[in-house]
This record gives structure tokens, C-alpha cells and sequence, in this order.
């Protein structure tokens, strides 16, 4: 009977040290556990702005005020409870944090010097959907609040049912990139002219965004906001040389700048492809449509001629971008269409739209032809299912492109929208002028 009493005894005391901290779980055998690094899938806050200097590829690191909020984002897939953890440690002493799922918030006192995990407490998701662990420091002994490189997720599905960034997280924290390939109509041959029309609504015009308007399968040009008092207008040509470095670009390969408009810059470019970009710094503001008119058209030597076009209804004329020639290319227009990307890590937590309202194509022959057909994609860090934050789709009988902010909606992948039959003109445009404008008798 002795014997027996030391056995349970013992059997009751592993089970205790198995379980410590999870006393008070209704998880107590998870069946998964998931670990999501602090280092891609985190922001840190601080009155209301995101601060970059917590969260770096370290995890959570220098972690000094309670007024910082700590988000780090997944999304459940389906409704579930499940255990909550953090791999942490302080450096002295020991710190109290405030920690918070779907409204429920525990406290924790982390006092171990290595990394080690730190039981929260279970929570329950109700509802399929992003979701954050909200970190908030209570009070410490040491100057920070410690460092967190990992939120562990434990639950009883048959897998992890917890989406995340796992890998690539520069891009992963950019969030995802969208797509809209429109469909060029069969009766229109050799395309010279692609005009679009792009409006962003307001509140979508955050810092880090690249609206492109007028894509093609050479270049690109639409408009971005730099920073909080700095926007522009971009447009791009790829070298037909594949690197990434401009300098490695041979002579008879490079692109040629034949003219550009007032106000603009024209450099190369690298990173990613290289070629020849205009830049125009310009304050187009939120809820304003805007104007885009991309014109190709084969020239001398086995080239093609790109020239953009922008209309501003501040200004109320068109105006030129810049021209750029692209040897060893003879071809119309291919490919048409539109993105929409965020280029500042810091700000993928932020949702962005555009929306695409009227489009053309105008063959060399001088007759438009209407877009009435979209086909949307989005990037590798879509598809693997990194972010899901990315939608398109048509509104108000207008395209429109949608990404980051850790909303709930997903598009499915090659989804086809076709905009309704509509008695629409096509823009009337002086094409006289416009070549006055940026037509160049630069030959070589």
C-alpha cells in the first residue's frame, strides 16, 4: 500500500512539473505548437505611430517604455482555444508585462536571464480571421522590459491552424503585393496607346505605398507617397539586360532618356531588374482622379519608344513624364496593367486601396478599344500564404486593388472580374499635342 501511495505520488508530481503554468489551460495535451518569430511578424507603437526601433532580427529588443504597445499578428483559420507562450527573458531582474489576445488581457512576471518560455494562458478565437498578442509593459526592475523572440501557439487541431510569416520577412513585413491583368480585347492589334484612370480614396495613402496605373511588359508608371510630405510620380523602363546593378549594364544595352517634362529627374536604376526611371516629386492627394497615358512604339534599330504622359486636374493639361528607348525591342504594347505594393517595411501593417475606373486601348490605327476584363494575381508572398491581407474585385463598376493591415478578406488567386456594359466615350486627347510634347527627333 506504501508503494503504491510513492507511486501516484510521483506519477501526480510529473504531471504537475509537465503542466507548470498550465494549471489553469483547458489545453492540456496539445496536439500542435506553432512558433511565430517576433522579428517578422511584430510592430511596435508608441502614441499611436509605429516605431521602428523594438522590433529588428532580434525579435523584441530595447523594450524601455510602458507607453509602447507590442503587436505581433496571425491569423486562425478556424475557431479554436488554444495556449499562449512567449519565449523570453529580462536582463535584471524581473518585469511585468500586460498581454492580450481578442480583448482578454493576463499578466506575466518574466524573471529568468535566458530565454526561456513563459506561460500566458489559454484564449479562445470565435471567429476565422487575424488576430494579434498585444504586449504592454506593467512594470520593471532592469531598463527594459526584457526581449521576446517567439509567441508559441499550442492547440488541440490535428495541425497548426495559425497562419504566419515564416521566412522572407522583409517581404513578408511589406505584406503582399496585388495584381490586375487586364484583358486586351481580340479585335485590338498593335496597341500604342494604354490610358487609365486611378483615384485613392481617403485614409488609403499611406506612406510606403506604389500605386501603379499604366503597366506594361517593360515598365511601369504610376505614383507613390515617399514619406509623410513627400509624394511622386514614377515611370520606368527595364533594360532589356537582366541584373540588378545599373553599372554592369552593356553600352548597347542600356536605356536611352530621349526627353523628359519640367520638374522631372531622370536616373537609372537597380535592385530589382535595372533601366531608366523619371521621377517627379508632386503632391497628388487622396480622392483625386488622375490621369495616365503610356504610348509605345517601335523605332530605330530593332527599339521601341515609351513615352508617359500625366494629367493632373490641378494643373488641367496633360503633361510629360519622360521617353525612354529600349534596344533590342520592336513592339507595341503587351501585357497591360496595374499593382498595387507597399515598399516600406514598417508600414505593412497599415491597409492601402486603389481604385482603377476607366480604361483603354488605343491601337496604331487611331481606334480605342474599352477594357471591360481584369484578371487578378498577387506575389510569392501571397502564395505561400504568408499574408492573406489581398483582395480585387470591381466596385462601383470600377476595378480596385486592396492589400496589408491584417484585414480578413482574401481573393482568390487568377479570380476574373468583368466590369458592366456601360455607354462611356473614350477620353478625348490632343495627340497632335502630345507629341509635340514628347516626341523627340533624337536618333542614333
Amino acid at each position: 500500500m506504501r508503494l503504491n501511495l510513492i507511486f501516484l505520488f510521483l506519477i501526480l508530481a510529473f504531471l504537475s512539473c509537465n503542466n507548470a503554468g498550465k494549471k489553469n489551460s483547458s489545453v492540456i495535451n496539445p496536439k500542435y505548437k506553432c512558433s511565430i518569430l517576433t522579428k517578422g511578424n511584430s510592430w511596435a507603437y508608441k502614441n499611436s505611430s509605429v516605431t521602428d526601433k523594438i522590433v529588428s532580427e532580434e525579435g523584441i529588443k530595447n523594450w524601455e517604455s510602458s507607453e509602447t504597445i507590442l503587436r505581433t499578428y496571425f491569423k486562425v483559420q478556424k475557431a479554436e482555444t488554444f495556449n499562449v507562450a512567449l519565449k523570453a527573458k529580462v536582463n535584471l531582474g524581473k518585469a511585468t508585462i500586460k498581454v492580450s489576445v481578442n480583448g482578454v488581457s493576463k499578466q506575466i512576471v518574466i524573471s529568468n536571464t535566458e530565454f526561456d518560455e513563459v506561460f500566458v494562458g489559454d484564449f479562445t478565437i470565435e471567429h476565422p480571421g487575424y488576430y494579434f498578442v498585444e504586449f504592454q509593459g506593467v512594470q520593471k526592475e532592469g531598463a527594459t522590459f526584457g526581449e521576446i523572440s517567439e509567441v508559441i501557439i499550442e492547440g488541440n487541431t490535428a495541425q497548426c491552424n495559425i497562419k504566419y510569416i515564416k521566412e522572407d520577412f522583409y517581404y513578408g513585413r511589406r505584406g503582399p503585393s496585388v495584381h490586375l491583368n487586364y484583358e486586351v480585347p481580340s479585335e485590338a492589334k498593335d496597341v500604342q496607346y494604354f490610358y487609365n484612370e486611378m483615384t485613392i480614396p481617403q485614409g488609403n495613402d499611406v506612406v510606403g505605398s506604389y500605386f501603379m496605373a499604366t503597366g506594361f511588359a517593360e515598365g511601369y508608371f504610376g505614383i507613390q507617397v515617399n514619406s509623410q510630405t513627400e509624394r511622386r510620380v514614377l515611370f520606368s523602363v527595364w533594360s532589356p539586360f537582366k541584373t540588378d546593378d545599373p553599372k554592369s549594364i552593356p553600352d548597347d544595352k542600356k536605356i536611352i532618356l530621349l526627353k523628359k517634362g519640367n520638374e522631372v529627374i531622370s536616373n537609372d536604376f537597380g535592385g530589382e531588374g535595372s533601366g531608366g526611371q523619371s521621377i517627379r516629386v508632386f503632391n497628388w492627394k487622396s480622392d483625386t482622379t488622375y490621369k495616365f497615358l503610356l504610348k509605345a512604339k517601335p523605332s530605330v534599330n530593332n527599339s521601341t519608344d515609351y513615352t508617359a504622359y500625366f494629367y493632373a486636374p490641378e494643373i488641367g493639361e496633360w503633361e510629360l513624364m519622360a521617353s525612354f528607348r529600349r534596344p533590342m525591342t520592336s513592339t507595341y504594347i503587351k501585357s497591360p496593367h496595374s499593382f498595387l505594393e507597399n515598399f516600406i517595411p514598417s508600414t505593412g501593417d497599415q491597409t492601402r486601396m486603389v481604385k482603377y475606373s476607366n480604361q483603354w486601348l488605343r491601337d496604331r490605327n487611331g481606334k480605342w478599344h474599352k477594357v471591360k476584363n481584369a484578371k487578378f494575381t498577387a506575389d510569392a508572398t501571397a502564395r505561400k500564404e504568408s499574408r492573406l491581407d489581398y483582395m480585387g474585385g470591381i466596385e462601383n463598376n470600377d476595378f480596385f486593388l486592396k492589400n496589408c493591415g491584417f484585414f480578413d478578406e482574401t481573393t482568390s488567386m487568377n479570380s476574373m472580374f468583368s466590369k458592366s456594359e456601360e455607354n462611356i466615350k473614350p477620353p478625348q486627347i490632343d495627340f497632335e499635342k502630345l507629341k509635340y510634347l514628347g516626341e523627340s527627333s533624337y536618333v542614333e
